[in-house]
This record gives structure tokens, C-alpha cells and sequence, in this order.
């Protein structure tokens, strides 16, 4: 208030008063008013001028009515964030005037402050290419200009409480393309994550816009594509480090130096879109971390209201997204902070899989999560599992007892498809858990597991172990058979022995195979690649213990005798390797046998089973 009572600076101009200047402008005088306009745009114009003319826009802000746009738009081009404190507080009071008398120029001053959320453009002229300040000094001042801009953004709300519906297609328009910079998207996301906290009611819109982008981005990125470009970038500093040793003798000291660069390079990733997705991803992980904690404790109301929002995201753009690998691993972090998250989430999947009036791939995905959830999440008990298994399995068998006998008794994933996708969570949610569910107490665990009527599903007119993905369908059936709870390979020998259709024709036609089932191409929480952000993700995740030649070993003796004389084969025999290691391949995302082997890294290894003759 003192600032703004205080008079202004003398200093020299030309033209009279600004309201005099437009007066004259509406009687058809535009001498000085193109003069102004000249002064205005002036790169070299001083501070003291530019709070001179601001105060006077200030006092005659009634007059700048649509109709002068063209001056609106350039005291809207003032570089007024790289000026001095007086100028920044001066604009500052020019903008809320402006807004609150002539809100025809909302939009302008919301767009221009918008234009400030991404770092500026360096152009660098042949005259002046002296470029002294360091990267802290970059940043600090970025960080500075980033709080003036919300300061600005909060004064405009503050009079004009309307403010959010005409900001939110703004920031949509002006959200960078995914092939911009790394920094610019960075500080784009970031700038629009603050403006969720003094702008509450945009948060669900503004998470909904970054996650859609995000989503891009990862689907742009397969699995894949990033392993094969970390493998080729790996092989690549192997091969420089090879000819350095082989051509240089490092000294002591430049080779610490050197082993620095490294370390702190090889946090980039090699696939270009995958270093974006990373780097805001961890943005993305910091915001909700800060969000549903205060002064380092969990907020519960705060963490509640934001889990709403994340989960109403999740249903309208991951649910029906195929093929993403990380950007979904937003529910898997809040669901973290506290059991009741985890249980809500799942108790919404299951919502979202059992009941009928859903589409079939949006049931069958609902599916797909909740047994990656279930074998993934460190967080989840025991008894959690067990509670979910005992839901999962009731509903498979009632599903049976409704369509095991009729017309539709019989193998086809296009009309059963979220029973598959709930017999592969079950069955995946086994491979991972089994462990756990038999521990502390063997026999009373065995029971639980027997009460589960594993044989029934598996032996049903349904036939899922044909549907299934075969590593899950072979691991599986090797850890029910070692505790004599079903035998898979009569059936598994029996499918093999087939042609098998997945997808029935509907003009009697042709028959799909296989490689099209859709149970083949989806778990969700597939090891996570990214190197930054996985370190939020690591503490909380379920690794896949690597099976060993001993483990195999195991796996093939039953926990009892008296097994009849057709299970006796072992089903790994021949198979098994001499070494511990990694087996086969892992099903992820894409199943197929001619992967890399280094998509097996995290994930249940794919056991290729030999059948008797």
C-alpha cells in the first residue's frame, strides 16, 4: 500500500498524459498514441518508464475497453519479469486493476502468464554471444520468475473468481509437444501441479491433462524399445571404455573425474521418450507424496481426496489405455501410504470386473490389474490376499456353475473373457504368493489352498489353462503339483495336442489363433524401467525371486507320496539347467519366445514344459 500511494518517478517521455493521450485517440488524434505505442515497445525502455506508464494505466484503466486491445496486447509483451522488484509489484497491481474493470482481457493476461510456465528461448545473436551466467543462476532465477508468475495467476483469481473454467483450456493449448525439450516439459508440469494448490478445483482437470500427455508418452515407448536402447547404449560405453584403456594411460585423478561423469550420466535413459516419461514421472511421485503429507506425516482427508481424483483419472484414461508401462504405477505408489488405499482400489477393480454392464476389455483389464496388484504389491498382507483369492475364486466357480452346461460351454475367450482374465490373476497371484500362503503353518495353509477347489476350475468345459498365458499356465501347474492340489498336464498335453481357436468366427470362418488372445498382451505392474522414478517404486515392489536349479528341483518333487503313476513324469525333465539363473522367459507384457532375455528380469520365468509321449 505504501508502494502503490507513493508518486511516481519523474522521467522524460513524450506525449502528454495517457489520458490524455487516448482521449485524443478517440477523437481521431493517433500521433501520440502511436508514440506511446513506440515507447512502450521499446527493448531499451528504463524501469522508471515503465512504472511511470503502468501507474497511469493503472488510474485510467476505464478506458482501456476492447477496442484498445492493440495497447492491452503490448503492456501484456512488457518483459516485465526480468525487471526490478518495483516494476514486478507495479505490473502486478496494473494486471488485478485490468481484469477486475475490463474483464474482456482475461483471456490475454491469463495466456501471458501461461507463456511464462516454460523456461525462455536463447537466442543468441553473433554480436552477443557472452553467456556468463551459471546453472544455478539459471535455475534460481527460472524458480523466481516461476513464483512472480503465480503470484500474478493467484491476483487475477483474486478478482475475478471465474478465473479457473477460462485458465483450463489455456493450459491445455499451451501444454508443450512430447518432443520438446526435457526441461521444457519438466517445467511446464511442474508449473501446472502448482497451480492445483491455490486453485483446488482445477486439480482433477489439470491431473486428468498431464496424465493424458504422460500416457503418450509411454505408449510411445514400448518395454522393448527401452530395454533394446539400453542394451545398445550399455554396449556402446563398454566398446569407448575398451578403446580408452587400450589407448590411454588415465591418470589417478582424471580417472575418478571420469567415473563421476559416469555416475551421473548413467541415470539418463538411452530411449529419448523414456528420459522425458522419467523425469515426469518423478514430478509426478514428488507432487503426490507432498500432497498427502504435512511436515512429514500422512495427511489422511488430504490423502483421501487426492486417491478420488487419481482413481476417477484411472477410470477414464489408463482403464481403457492398452499397452502403457508406467504412467498406471500412480495408483500403485498412493495405494502405498496406507492399507486402506490398497483395499479401496481393489475393491473398485473388483466392481469394475464383476459386473456385467461393463465392456468385456474393460472387465477383463480390471482383471489384469488386480492380480499384478495383488502379486506385486510388497504392501499388501497376507490376509488381504487371501480375502481377494477367496472373492475371485467364489465368483469363478458360481461362473461355472452358470455356463459350464449349455450352449456357450466351451472354450472361447470372446465370450468368456473376464473369467480367463480372472482365472490368470488367480493363477499369477498363486505363482507369486504361494509362499506366503503356506507359511508359519503347512498343513493349515494346504488347506486353505485345497478349499479353493483349484480342480474344478481347471478341469471345467471353459478350459482356461487353454486361454491362459503358458509361462503363468506352466508355473502354475508346477506349484499345484508339487503340493498335490490339481494336475494341469493331462489338460495342458491335451490342449497342446490341438488346434486352438481363441476368438470364434462369427460367419463360421476361419479361426483366430492364438497369438491374437488378449490375456497374452496386458500385466499391468510389469517391472518398472525407468531409472530415476523406480526409486520411489523399488521399496514397495514384489521382484520375482529367480528360479534355481534347486528351486526346479523342488518344484518337481511332490510334498507327498502316493501320487498315481501318470504323475510321475517330471516336467521340467531334461530341461533343467545345471546353474542358477535366470529360465527361459518371462511373461510380460508381450509374450513371445523370441524376446530378449533381459525382459525376464523382475517377472516369473517362463518354464517350457516336456510332455510324456
Amino acid at each position: 500500500d505504501e508502494f502503490i500511494s507513493s508518486p511516481p518517478r519523474k522521467t522524460v517521455r513524450f506525449g502528454g498524459t495517457l489520458t490524455d493521450i487516448l482521449l485524443k485517440y478517440e477523437k481521431g488524434e493517433t500521433t501520440d498514441f502511436e508514440l506511446l505505442k513506440h515507447q512502450l515497445s521499446d527493448p531499451d525502455i528504463k524501469d522508471a518508464q515503465i512504472i511511470n506508464w503502468l501507474h497511469e494505466c493503472r488510474a485510467s484503466v476505464v478506458y482501456l475497453t476492447k477496442e484498445l486491445d492493440q495497447l492491452v496486447s503490448i503492456l501484456l509483451r512488457l518483459p516485465w519479469l526480468k525487471r526490478s522488484r518495483e516494476v514486478v509489484e507495479e505490473y502486478l497491481g496494473f494486471l488485478g486493476n485490468l481484469v477486475s474493470a475490463q474483464t474482456v482481457h482475461l483471456r490475454p493476461c491469463l495466456r501471458m502468464i501461461v507463456s511464462q510456465f516454460v523456461p525462455p528461448r536463447i537466442t543468441i545473436r553473433e554480436d552477443d554471444v557472452d553467456i556468463s551466467d551459471s546453472d544455478d543462476d539459471d535455475d534460481e532465477n527460472l524458480s523466481e520468475n516461476f513464483n512472480t508468475c503465480h503470484r500474478a495467476l493467484q491476483t487475477v483469481a483474486t478478482y475475478v473468481p471465474s478465473t479457473p473454467q477460462f485458465l483450463m483450456p489455456i493450459l491445455v493449448e499451451n501444454f508443450p509437444f512430447i518432443n520438446k525439450s526435457e526441461r521444457t516439459l519438466e517445467c511446464y508440469v511442474h508449473n501446472l501441479l502448482r497451480v492445483t494448490v491455490y486453485l483446488p478445483t482445477l486439480r482433477l482437470q489439470i491431473l486428468e491433462l498431464i496424465i493424458e500427455k504422460l500416457l503418450k508418452l509411454d505408449v510411445s515407448a514400448p518395454q522393448q524399445d527401452i530395454e533394446d536402447a539400453e542394451e545398445a547404449a550399455n554396449n556402446c560405453d563398454s566398446e569407448e571404455k575398451s578403446a580408452e584403456e587400450g589407448l590411454f594411460d588415465m591418470e589417478e585423478d582424471e580417472e575418478r573425474k571420469g567415473n563421476k561423469v559416469v555416475s551421473s550420466s548413467s541415470e539418463r535413459m538411452a530411449h529419448p521418450l523414456a528420459e522425458r516419461l522419467d523425469i515426469l514421472m518423478t514430478i509426478l511421485f514428488s507432487y503426490i507424496k507432498d500432497v498427502c503429507h504435512v511436515d512429514g506425516k500422512l495427511d489422511i482427508n488430504r490423502t483421501k481426496d487426492l486417491y478420488r481424483d487419481l482413481v476417477s483419472v484411472f477410470d477414464k484414461l489408463i482403464l481403457p489405455t492398452h499397452a502403457s508401462c508406467h504412467v498406471q504405477y500412480f495408483m500403485f505408489y498412493i495405494c502405498s501410504f496406507k492399507l486402506g488405499l490398497a483395499e479401496a482400489f481393489l475393491d473398485h477393480l473388483w466392481k469394475k470386473l464383476h459386473d456385467p454392464n461393463n465392456p468385456s476389455v474393460i472387465r477383463q483389464t480390471a482383471g489384469s490389474y488386480i492380480g499384478s496388484f495383488l502379486a506385486r504389491a510388497k504392501f499388501i498382507p497376507v490376509v488381504t490376499v487371501k480375502a481377494c483369492l477367496d472373492l475371485l475364486v467364489n465368483w469363478m466357480h458360481k461362473y461355472i456353475d452358470n455356463q459350464d452346461t449349455g450352449a456357450n460351454a466351451y472354450c472361447d475367450v470372446s465370450l468368456h473373457g473376464p473369467f480367463y482374465s480372472t482365472c490368470q490373476a488367480v493363477f499369477y497371484t498363486l505363482i507369486f504368493r504361494h509362499k506366503q500362503l503356506l507359511d508359519g503353518n503347512l498343513r493349515k495353509g494346504l488347506s486353505y489352498l485345497q478349499s479353493l477347489n483349484f480342480e474344478r476350475v481347471v478341469m471345467c468345459q471353459l478350459n482356461p489353462l487353454k486361454i491362459c498365458i503358458p509361462s503363468v499356465v506352466n508355473l502354475f501347474a508346477a506349484i499345484t503339483r508339487k503340493y498335490q492340489l490339481v494336475f494341469c498336464y493331462t489338460i495342458i498335453e491335451r490342449n497342446n495336442r490341438q488346434f486352438i481357436p481363441v476368438v470364434r468366427s462369427g460367419t463360421g470362418g476361419d479361426l483366430v489363433q492364438t497369438c491374437t488372445n488378449p490375456l497374452d498382451s496386458f500385466f499391468p505392474f510389469d517391472p518398472y524401467l525407468l531409472k530415476r522414478s523406480k526409486k520411489t517404486i523399488d521399496p514397495f515392489y514384489q521382484f520375482w525371486e529367480e528360479l534355481s536349479a534347486e528351486d526346479l528341483e523342488n518344484l518337481k518333487k511332490p510334498i507327498k507320496k502316493g501320487a498315481s503313476e501318470d504323475e510321475d513324469d517330471d516336467f521340467l525333465k531334461g530341461e533343467t539347467p545345471q546353474n542358477d539363473g535366470v529360465v527361459g522367459i518371462a511373461p510380460n507384457s508381450y509374450e513371445s519366445n523370441t524376446r530378449s532375455p533381459v525382459s525376464s528380469i523382475g517377472s516369473p520365468a517362463d518354464c517350457y514344459v516336456l510332455y510324456p509321449q
